[in-house]
């Protein structure tokens, strides 16, 4: 956002969105270690480092002007402290000749092997990693640099070092790790600006409600209490919690939010293991909450835009999905909510992290040889009603400008 030069101590949400269209693109880019020690790279799987232009021309024609992608940071620095960005050059192209507005991932989920994650380095090592992509970007585009340092911070610490389920497969250290990569965020976005002072930043992590079951009252305060985790890492980041990390709220700029089928559930733990089955609640159940009041509530708590940031299902409900969200979202913006944009994520179909099975949950399926992919028609079709809604004036707006109270640095 655009910091006043004035002695002011208030800003003011601008109704204008930094975003080319409300509807964009995200481009699957986990690049994490599996079990068997194999590296994920769905960017190389899903064949777009191969295609990167005619995908591009694909979003362009879908009008769909905005795109999130992933730098694969193990191939950008192979060794300590040597930055390649080639493999990122086939997108800044595709880009650049589309019109395309990119949000880049420094870290989604995967890093290099010389480094660990829960060690002081790492936090350093991002911070130059980030700087170092900043001075390449600004020589190879014009174009207004957005940046999530790290990709779901609040999900990853659990997945990754509370559960145990991703890489490095540790339990019982979540906190920890959440600690580490908010600082390593913070320190990753001063050294950006140093660099590129008008860039803006994305923090991403899912929205959650999580109950307990009918059956057990008993877990009503745990399930309260798990549901609250999901605002650790934007507290964090904003200083409101663990303020030693030296978050603030100048580092909150556009808040992004995760949203799946799967993001509402039953409460089944105990500690951080699971003790009974995972089980989303349906939504039809009387606990499901609106994905509008979701919405509201985080809009509530930090008043800062909102970016939809990753949203999808996947084969035959995958049209039915993106009406129900893009529905709650209409409703929440008409109450006054500054949802700027939403990113349909994936938007390639892809191969399944542990078993490699082809999930149809994109837009488009896998190339053939030329390059060509093949559009899921019901999806494209709801998302050309949508853009009617909320991209040609369908949608009335309040005219009145939020404004929000933002302490100086």
């Amino acid at each position: 956002m655009k910091w006043k030069e004035d002695n002011s101590d208030t800003e003011t949400i601008s109704r204008e969105s930094p975003f080319r269209s409300f509807f964009g693109g995200g481009f699957e880019c986990s690049t994490h270690r599996l079990r068997n020690g194999n590296r994920l790279d769905l960017v190389a799987s899903t064949h777009h480092e191969k295609f990167a232009l005619p995908d591009y021309q694909r979003l362009k024609k879908q009008n769909l002007r905005v795109a999130r992608e992933g730098l694969r940071w193990h191939l950008v620095e192979h060794t300590r402290g040597r930055y390649d960005f080639s493999t990122a050059l086939p997108i800044v192209r595709a880009a650049r000749a589309t019109g395309t507005q990119v949000i880049w991932d420094l870290c989604h989920f995967g890093w290099p092997d010389h480094l660990d994650i829960f060690k002081p380095e790492f936090v350093s090592a991002l911070g130059s990693y980030g700087a170092a992509f900043a001075k390449w970007l600004k020589h190879e585009t014009d174009e207004p640099a957005f940046f999530v340092p790290v990709n779901e911070i609040s999900y990853f610490s659990w997945a990754a070092a509370d559960e145990g389920s991703v890489f490095p497969f540790v339990t019982g250290r979540g906190f920890e790790l959440k600690t580490q990569l908010v600082g390593a965020a913070i320190h990753s976005m001063e050294s950006i600006w140093s660099v590129l002072p008008t860039a803006r930043f994305v923090h991403v992590d899912p929205v959650i409600h999580v109950v307990a079951a009918l059956k057990r009252p008993e877990d009503r305060p745990d399930a309260e209490a798990y549901r609250l985790s999901q605002f650790q890492a934007w507290d964090m980041l904003s200083g409101r919690l663990w303020p030693e990390l030296g978050g603030h709220e100048k580092y909150l700029d556009v808040v992004g939010a995760n949203f799946y089928p799967h993001n509402q559930w039953f409460y089944n733990l105990k500690g951080f293991q699971q003790i009974r089955k995972f089980t989303p609640v349906p939504r039809r159940h009387p606990s499901y909450r609106p994905f509008r009041e979701m919405l509201t509530e985080l809009y509530q708590r930090y008043h800062r835009p909102l970016f939809i940031a990753e949203t999808g299902s996947e084969n035959r409900i995958r049209a039915g999905w993106l009406r129900y969200v893009c529905g709650e979202t209409r409703a929440a913006i008409e109450s006054g909510v500054p949802v700027r944009g939403m990113c349909l994520y994936p938007i390639l179909n892809h191969p399944g992290w542990n078993d490699g099975r082809h999930c149809y949950n994109g837009l488009w399926d896998y190339p053939n040889s030329n390059g060509q992919r093949q559009i899921y028609e019901p999806l494209a079709r709801e998302l050309k009603h949508w853009q009617k809604v909320f991209e040609n004036g369908g949608l009335p707006m309040d005219e009145t400008a939020e404004t929000m109270e933002i302490a100086r640095a």
